[in-house]
């Protein structure tokens, strides 16, 4: 007997209920009803061998039958049927994500900007390229390219010497202007693929060439080498051979650009000395080979445990230092202690000697503009040491006040017609936290809404999810409107467009969209992008 049919009808109707649900406004759901919309999927899906959303149903039942509430509101309804909304999504475009799941990005993979105005070329580099697994971000406009290479910070640049308002090369010169410490790959492409013009590419700093119609075989190997080389320049330049955390000599280049930050953005961050407690007393008692190994551990579990954005440094035999950016002095304590308490639990052993490690911390965060990096430094040493003096295992900060900063406010908007994208795409930003930014989000359903609401007009920093088809107004107006708008230096903008909607790409890119991502999506995928995106966000 084919299932299929039968199949198809139940999460449909499971998709009914859902989308009533989540557009309610203001109306509440009794508790009982939930329990007989999860118990009927659960003894159908059963039936019907749908094995993960008997299970997801399962799941939400037993979570039901532990909680006291009566009635439910329709954002906390929303939330708790997250996981069913999760598979309605992924089923409905099943045929489609099945092609998505073979490598999906994570949060440490490689990023690769791609600045082509050929957007076919653009759009086939990007997809091949992200079938390995890599991060790619896109740009047809010079002058928004090179800003977005500089927030981003890729590790290989693909860039296409014949652009509008500046060509490859200008933009290689103004790059490496600003750029001579750091070693990121630089790949040019050119429809001229002569002598006179690969010589012109590499005298300008390009370390690679290829010319259109490009061998795309060919085309990944050599990236994947540029990225492998660069992984191996910054262990061998950058790295600390014992810890494999930046060493010393990285640290004073990175102070320096944290500060020019911090006086074009004036966001507070903090720097934290942090040593092992007693080291001496491991190295004599069970010896440097025992102790090396504690200084490795502990430096692989600080950087495990640190956000992706935080950087830390080895300063010479047990010292270490800690940079985290857009990040205040009571963020920064609450954050090391977690760290300490996690690594206090570690058991080292040696020779049957069983043993664990503490260490102390002091931060000081700079908020002021006259603040050199020494006097910084100087202020993190003393607090360290005012750690020490009061017992070790503890964090001391200058400068910690109760509510030193006010925190500062990140608008982002969903805009789809989809309820169950629109519902996806919240939880996926409601699970987002970044230090000192309060991210104030809201959905809406088609573009006027957005448009003429309050929440579109604020002059704050603002990240818009934009779907690029939609009723009563599309997705590229509604770009075009933010772009010509007084506040349209403040947004950042992520279409979501139809797999192979070419035209629609162009447009989106030329009218300013910062980057765009094709549906169906990769739900994990799509939250590890949203998050390198808001952390960029100054």
């Amino acid at each position: 007997m084919d299932l299929q049919k039968y199949k198809n009808i139940l999460f449909q109707n499971t998709k009914n209920k859902l989308t009533e649900w989540l557009s309610l406004n203001g109306e509440t759901i009794l508790t009982e009803e939930v329990y007989r919309f999860l118990h009927s999927i659960k003894g159908t899906s059963g039936t019907l061998q749908l094995d993960e959303l008997m299970q997801i149903s399962s799941e939400l039942l037993s979570k039901l039958e532990n909680e006291e509430i009566e009635k439910w509101r329709g954002i906390d309804l929303n939330a708790f049927l997250h996981p069913l909304v999760k598979l309605i999504y992924n089923y409905e475009n099943s045929s489609n994500l099945v092609n998505l799941n073979g490598t999906v990005l994570n949060s440490s993979a490689p990023l690769i900007q791609i600045i082509d105005d050929d957007v076919s070329m653009l759009i086939l580099l990007k997809d091949v390229l992200e079938e390995k697994g890599w991060m790619v971000i896109t740009n047809t406009n010079p002058e928004i390219a090179v800003k977005q290479y500089f927030e981003m910070k890729p590790d290989c640049l693909i860039l296409d010497i014949h652009l509008p308002q500046k060509d490859g090369f200008q933009i290689l010169q103004e790059i490496q202007q600003h750029n001579e410490k750091y070693f990121i790959p630089t790949i040019m492409i050119s429809i001229n693929n002569n002598k006179e013009t690969r010589i012109k590419a590499y005298q300008n700093g390009a370390d690679d060439f290829f010319g259109k119609p490009i061998d795309m075989e060919e085309f990944v190997v050599k990236v994947n080498r540029h990225l492998q080389r660069k992984k191996i320049f910054d262990q061998s330049v950058l790295i600390d051979e014992l810890t494999q955390v930046y060493n010393r000599k990285f640290l004073v280049d990175s102070l320096q650009r944290f500060f020019l930050d911090f006086k074009r953005t004036k966001q507070p961050f903090s720097i934290s000395i942090v040593d092992i407690d007693f080291f001496k007393k491991v190295n004599d008692t069970y010896g440097h080979l025992m102790g090396d190994q504690v200084l490795r551990d502990f430096a692989q579990y600080i950087k495990r445990n640190i956000r992706s954005l935080d950087i830390i440094y080895r300063y010479g035999g047990e010292e270490f230092v800690i940079v985290f950016p857009n990040t205040t002095s009571e963020d920064a304590k609450r954050r090391l202690n977690e760290l300490i308490k996690g690594f206090s639990q570690i058991k080292f052993t040696h020779n049957e000697a069983c043993f664990s490690v503490t260490f102390s911390a002091g931060t000081y965060t700079v908020k002021d503009d006259f603040v050199t990096i020494t006097e910084a430094f100087k202020g993190a040493d003393s607090s360290l040491y005012e750690a020490k003096r009061l017992g070790r295992a503890r964090v001391e900060c200058l400068q910690l006040t109760p509510n030193a900063y006010q925190k500062n406010i990140l608008n982002i908007s969903v805009v789809d017609d989809d309820i169950i994208i629109r519902t996806l795409l919240a939880q996926i930003l409601e699970s987002i936290t970044i230090d000192n930014i309060e991210l104030n989000i809201k959905v809406f359903e088609n573009g006027p809404s957005f448009l003429n609401s309050e929440h579109a007009k604020e002059d704050v920093s603002h990240f818009l999810i934009l779907d690029g088809i939609m009723p009563v107004m599309d997705g590229l107006e509604v770009l075009q409107k933010v772009k010509q708008g007084k506040n349209a230096q403040k947004y950042k903008i992520l279409m979501l467009t139809g797999r192979k909607s070419k035209d629609e790409i162009e447009r989106a890119l030329r009218l300013g969209a910062d980057d765009y991502v094709t549906k169906p999506f990769n739900v994990t995928e799509l939250q590890v992008r949203i998050e390198r995106i808001l952390n960029m966000i100054k």
